[in-house]
């Protein structure tokens, strides 16, 4: 079996959050978008064309509202939580 270097990114801390929350809606856009269009269409000819269309449109407002829960429920929620 061939081993395949692994990569690496270096970036800035600051940078964490917004990398996270675009990671999460992108995939969660996809997941989502994909069930609704099984449940209301099914699988059709020129599914994944639509899936395309969708998941795009769902990540444009998928990114800022993950970005903007994330940060309230991490400055405002969990601060309040004592982990131990």
């Amino acid at each position: 079996m061939t081993n395949f270097p692994i990569i690496r990114i270096r970036t800035r801390r600051k940078y964490y959050r917004l990398i996270f929350t675009g990671l999460m809606a992108l995939l969660m856009s996809l997941i989502i978008s994909t069930a609704l269009l099984l449940v209301k269409v099914g699988l059709v000819d020129g599914f994944f064309g639509e899936l395309l269309h969708s998941w795009g449109l769902a990540f444009v407002f998928a990114w800022p509202s993950a970005y903007i829960c994330a940060y309230f429920i991490q400055e405002h929620v969990l601060s309040r939580i004592e982990f131990y």
